[in-house]
């Protein structure tokens, strides 16, 4: 390739980056390309930069296949390169003490289904049990009456069978209340704990002044008795709490005698009758401790709380296990707050739990999202302390690895207007079901004269467009309105006038279509065989890929994935 004219090696660099990469580069990274490709151009650097625009745009013309199937003509060995993959495995750091295996969990609290910023903590802790060996627990944490919603127990397994995680058991806290009430009895007798009922306003008072309450110094006789007391419903909320004993002159308020049981008498719990409930600090640490777990990855929003939980462990003798706090990860587009999606079904904003402007994990399946992209974008975040922003085009970058391969070609014309192209014969269109697999066969579109293309590919500075594996049709403009007569079949012609080569559809052959996306909705034509294509990926050639979600008589129903 040495010795190539500079626009030459542009629009060929250009279209290499656009069959790896999707859409369109931008002219630096192609200038880049070229000039590292192509030592010899650097000495014409202007002209190299000044032909940029015009080869990227020569590649913006050409549709995704077009630009596959030119880059294995006219460079055979740049495609090549793009084909040897060197994918190299996601490997996270390893973790402390794994070598004999590890006991994981994953705790959501059931306030409703799982979205994206759960799909972290799941995804991490499933690859390192994966890794190491060992077990995966699911604890849904339901100590909260005021946090459950009664349908998220179904909602949130359904959503982790969706994930694909390895769970090897689960445990709901709810049933396990017994067991709390008699460690905390246990905590009590070696004196880590004590029932305090002091006014909560007092005892806030008192413990910015590094100040003890006076329950603190009660007898562990009594402390029991007045434990027994709350369980007997001798208290009411609000009169009664049990609180561990830590430093109270520790630099953090927070951390001085924290609670560890609370009265709750509403709402009342949809899964057991109970008056007192355990705290997170504290059934967490009891469950990590009786299910064996060695290892815990959360967020750094949890570090005070592994402060706090390290009182318990210590006052009871226990080991604690293996800590990761990863950074915060920032996620913009979406509704993510349960009580804001909960109100926004209610008042009839959202469709329901899987409405794809949400970001739950069951929106992103309706929109044809793969599990594996979720946990595959989730392991290559990581579990890095820096504080980061989720990127939506990493999640689609990994997903379309994943649909590229499988996903039928097929046209859909939105906003569509029929057009007569004069001078044309009969023609038969055979286009391929997938560029890159002639196994699948081909889509026949039979053209009679008249055909439906996209309302906005029309405007009076187009003056020739190609309908795609068809033909091309010339435009002339008399007083605003359009004329179309046939101009050949040459793809070279299309190329050499500029031409945008768009979908069409004969008018016979148009089934209605609505297309669901995050901004709104679009309506068009689709191709009929698309009504078989249900439940699955496809592509929208020139439009993206979409999930095709219902078919009727009445047309087809699909929502945008991504480009």
């Amino acid at each position: 390739m040495a010795g190539m004219e500079p626009k030459e090696a542009l629009f060929l660099c250009a279209l290499q980056n656009a069959v790896k990469h999707g859409g369109v580069p931008q002219a630096g990274a192609v200038i880049g390309m070229v000039m590292g490709a192509h030592p010899e151009l650097r000495s014409r650097a202007k002209e190299v930069s000044a032909l940029a625009k015009e080869a990227i745009a020569d590649v913006a013309a050409l549709s995704p296949e077009d630009r596959i199937t030119t880059l294995k003509t006219k460079a055979p060995e740049m495609f090549a390169a793009l084909s040897e993959r060197h994918e190299h495995k996601k490997v996270l750091p390893d973790l402390e003490k794994a070598e004999k295996g590890v006991v994981m969990r994953f705790a959501p609290n059931p306030s409703g289904p799982l979205h994206i910023g759960h799909a972290r903590a799941a995804a991490l802790n499933d690859a390192y049990v994966k890794q190491y060996g060992g077990r995966y627990i699911l604890r849904i944490e339901d100590t909260d009456p005021k946090r459950v919603d009664p349908d998220a127990y179904v909602m949130v397994a359904e959503d982790l069978k969706w994930l694909g995680l390895g769970i090897t058991e689960t445990v709901t806290q709810s049933d396990r209340l017994s067991i709390y009430y008699d460690l905390c009895r246990q905590l009590i007798e070696r004196a880590g704990a004590y029932v305090c009922t002091c006014d909560n306003e007092h005892f806030k008072e008192l413990k910015q002044k590094k100040t003890a309450c006076p329950c603190r110094e009660q007898t562990v006789s009594k402390n029991l008795d007045l434990w027994q007391k709350m369980l007997d419903h001798g208290f009411h909320e609000g009169e009664a709490s049990v609180r561990i004993k830590t430093d109270l002159n520790h630099p953090d308020p927070a951390m001085r005698d924290f609670p560890a049981f609370r009265i709750l008498d509403a709402p009342p719990h949809p899964k057991v009758k109970a008056h007192v409930y355990p705290l997170m600090n504290f059934s967490v640490v009891a469950d990590d401790h009786l299910l064996d777990v060695t290892h815990v990855i959360r967020g750094k929003d949890h570090i005070a709380n592994t402060r706090r939980q390290k009182y318990i462990y210590d006052h009871m003798g226990w080991e604690q296990p293996v800590y990761r706090h990863y950074g915060r990860m920032g996620i913009e587009g979406v509704v993510l707050s349960t009580s804001q999606m909960r109100l926004g079904i209610k008042e009839g904003n959202y469709t329901g739990w899987d409405d794809i402007q949400l970001g739950t994990m069951r929106a992103l399946a309706r929109r044809g999202i793969s599990p594996e992209a979720v946990k595959n974008a989730m392991l290559a975040i990581g579990i890095g302390e820096t504080d980061i922003s989720f990127s939506w085009d990493n999640l689609y970058a990994e997903n379309r690895k994943i649909v590229d391969p499988i996903a039928n070609r097929y046209f859909f014309v939105p906003d569509p207007v029929e057009i007569t192209i004069g001078g044309a014969q009969k023609h038969t269109a055979h286009a391929a079901l997938h560029p890159s697999d002639a196994s699948r066969g081909t889509r026949t579109l039979e053209f009679d004269g008249t055909v439906l293309i996209p309302k906005s590919e029309l405007s009076e500075e187009v003056t020739m467009i190609r309908l795609k594996d068809l033909f091309n049709v010339r435009v002339t403009w008399e007083n605003g309105t359009p004329s179309f007569t046939f101009a050949g079949d040459s793809l070279a012609d299309a190329r050499a006038a500029k031409a945008r080569i768009i979908q069409w559809l004969p008018v016979q052959q148009a089934t209605p279509c609505t297309l669901l996306t995050q901004e709104g909705t679009m309506a068009g034509r689709c191709e009929p065989l698309v009504k078989g294509e249900l439940g699955k990926v496809v592509q929208f050639e020139r439009v993206g890929f979409v999930k095709i979600d219902a078919a009727s008589p009445d047309g087809i129903c699909a929502y945008f994935t991504h480009k």
